[in-house]
């Protein structure tokens, strides 16, 4: 497997909207360095999403840092949302961080659950 494969497979990207809300829950977290991005199994398709926040990062993370946001990523998690967009909302039902996952075939309406 060359380096190309590895890394289309593997890129998630972040939008801005994202980054800067990253970014600035993080300035409101002393001691939280990042915001982890993980997929469990559960949720009502499932696999569902976790965010949390964190104050440290694993070797085999893949981190997404710019202009004061950091997003770790877990390599098994990024296994089921490569080529997703984690990306921020603010509209009527609220605010929340929303992934675009291109894997996901059926999701339900809370949006942090999927099926592949």
């Amino acid at each position: 497997m060359g380096m190309d494969a590895k890394t289309d497979m593997k890129s998630v990207e972040v939008s801005d909207a994202a980054i800067a809300r990253v970014a600035a829950i993080l300035r409101d977290e002393p001691g939280k360095t990042a915001l982890r991005v993980a997929v469990e199994g559960g949720g009502c398709s499932g696999f569902s999403y976790t965010f949390d926040l964190v104050d440290g990062q694993n070797d085999d993370d893949v981190v997404i840092e710019r202009e004061g946001g950091k997003v770790l990523i877990d390599e098994i998690s990024l296994v089921y949302m490569g080529g997703s967009v984690i990306d921020f909302v603010d509209d009527l039902m609220g605010q929340s961080f929303q992934i675009r996952n291109p894997n996901a075939v059926a999701s339900c309406g809370c949006g942090t659950s999927f099926a592949i």
